[in-house]
């Protein structure tokens, strides 16, 4: 799992497969000074479309990521593999079920010290993770923290991700349940768009997450890397 240095990055951007980047936008987020790209998305992601991203940004000298959403998106090649568990559904597929299917299925061809578990715990019931995982988006602090201390005290899950999806979060729910965890590293993804939210993000959490808005704004996405990356936390 070392071998990902996610717990060196303070900010990333995710891409998704299925949505259009020209060859200039994805220079200008790949130059950016960003610490990672994440290739993912909640739905529409095939082999090929995640194929011809991923080789896209291999011509960049920065980490590139998969955070695996579907077997059929399994693409080989990439500098590590980010496996979601959802631990606000009651879906026992998206819990170990899938997983399980995917071991069952290619096991034998897994990079496991390339591989990460990330603790998945999604806040907006308007998002498409949120539906298509069945996940109850609306706890309470007590249930976040909850679950934040289920990731990273019991089951010792190296990254706990704070997930919004399309509308920003909370920022005081997510710095209390941040501050919940001791070993994991927290991830923040949902409504950055804009330096002055990438930067509260940042002093919340460890890791900010930003995908949505490199579709609508490149300028705003590319001005949350120095927000971030001069924000304490």
């Amino acid at each position: 799992m070392e071998a990902i240095g996610y717990a060196e990055w303070r900010h990333v951007f995710k891409l998704d497969p299925d949505r259009e980047l020209s060859d200039e936008a994805l220079d200008a987020v790949c130059m950016s000074g960003t610490d990672a790209i994440m290739v993912g998305g909640s739905s529409g992601v095939t082999f090929d479309n995640t194929i011809d991203l991923m080789s896209r940004v291999r011509r960049y000298a920065l980490p590139c990521v998969l955070e695996v959403s579907s077997l059929e998106a399994a693409v080989p090649g990439f500098d590590g593999y980010l496996v979601p568990m959802v631990l606000n559904t009651d879906k026992p597929e998206w819990i170990v079920g899938n997983h399980i299917e995917g071991i069952k299925e290619y096991g034998s061809f897994v990079p496991w010290d390339m591989t990460a578990v990330e603790g998945y715990i999604i806040l907006n019931a308007e998002a498409t993770a949120a539906k298509l995982t069945g996940a109850q988006a609306d706890l309470d602090e007590h249930e976040v923290v909850a679950r934040v201390k289920l990731a990273d005290k019991l089951l010792r899950l190296p990254i706990v991700y704070l997930e919004y999806s399309g509308a920003y979060g909370d920022m005081d729910l997510v710095r209390r349940a941040a501050a919940a965890a001791t070993q994991a590293r927290v991830f923040y993804g949902g409504g950055i768009d804009s330096a002055a939210k990438a930067a509260e993000a940042a002093k919340a959490v460890h890791t900010v997450v930003v995908g949505n808005v490199v579709y609508s704004d490149l300028q705003a996405a590319l001005a949350t890397v120095p927000a971030v990356k001069s924000a304490d936390h």
